[in-house]
């Protein structure tokens, strides 16, 4: 289904200058020194995301645009260069909570 209209970014969505929380700060620092090294494709990207949440009430969109941010600025890529991604949510047991991910060239 094709619905004829602009899509509304999450910056339009928004009044005013949005500040990052001190979650946000301690959750960017941690994952930046667990992320392991890895080379990104050069041109379009295509990314996969796991969420493993220990509730069923998790929203499967809430923790992408943040782990799409600290991607990009940890392997230095402007993430306007994702022309795909899937994204999928798995319930687990508390505590065994995770992010799974794959970064590779956009074949589209």
């Amino acid at each position: 289904m094709r619905i004829k209209i602009k899509p509304l970014s999450v910056n339009a969505a928004w009044k005013g200058k949005r500040y990052r929380s001190d979650d946000y700060k301690k959750y960017a620092k941690i994952l930046g020194f667990m992320l392991p090294k890895l080379k990104i494709p050069k041109g379009k990207i295509r990314v996969d995301f796991i969420f493993g949440f220990s509730s069923k009430g998790s929203d499967w969109d809430n923790p992408v645009k943040p782990l799409q941010d600290i991607l990009a600025k940890k392997y230095s890529f402007n993430d306007n260069r994702i022309y795909q991604a899937t994204v999928k949510k798995v319930i687990v047991k508390k505590g065994e909570e995770f992010i799974d991910f794959k970064i590779i060239k956009y074949e589209g």
